[in-house]
């Protein structure tokens, strides 16, 4: 377990690797799946890409303009469920929900996503944190909408 300064030290060495250098970073052409988020708040606009192949993400990319943390954010959810089964990422969509606004999900090993936490201690970030899993969340079950944060 990290201490606090440990933590918001990683959180912003991350965010900030991740804000400069997006992974993922460009539109697909061959998407199965496509949605679109905005933070209306921040200003955030993105598009996530999601190719699903066997009931799992075959590729993952991204598009779009944001403040730091909502790119970053996006960044890391594209590492992290590339490969992974849609319910899995379905249920990491939850997780990382309660993650981000209410406490640690029990028995949940996040990895490098753990650094997302840090947010909880400025509310009004949340948002810029959630909108890509929102967003990807829209494109997995096809919600068809536009996912927003406000």
């Amino acid at each position: 377990m990290m201490g606090n300064q440990d933590l918001r030290e990683l959180y912003q060495e991350v965010i900030f690797d991740h804000n400069r250098n997006p992974r993922n970073f460009h539109p697909m052409d061959d998407a199965d799946r496509v949605a679109d988020g905005h933070n209306p708040l921040c200003g955030d606009l993105l598009t996530v890409f999601v190719k699903v192949k066997d009931d799992r993400v075959e590729d993952i990319s991204f598009v779009g303009q944001g403040c730091a943390i909502s790119t970053a954010s996006a960044s890391l959810m594209t590492e992290a469920v590339k490969g992974m089964p849609l319910s899995e990422v379905e249920a990491l969509f939850n997780d990382m929900h309660l993650m981000l606004t209410e406490t640690h999900p029990e028995g949940r090993d996040f990895g490098k996503l753990e650094v997302l936490s840090g947010v909880r201690e400025f509310p009004v970030r949340v948002k810029c944190a959630s909108l890509a899993w929102h967003t990807l969340h829209n494109a997995i079950t096809q919600a068809g909408e536009t996912a927003k944060t406000e």
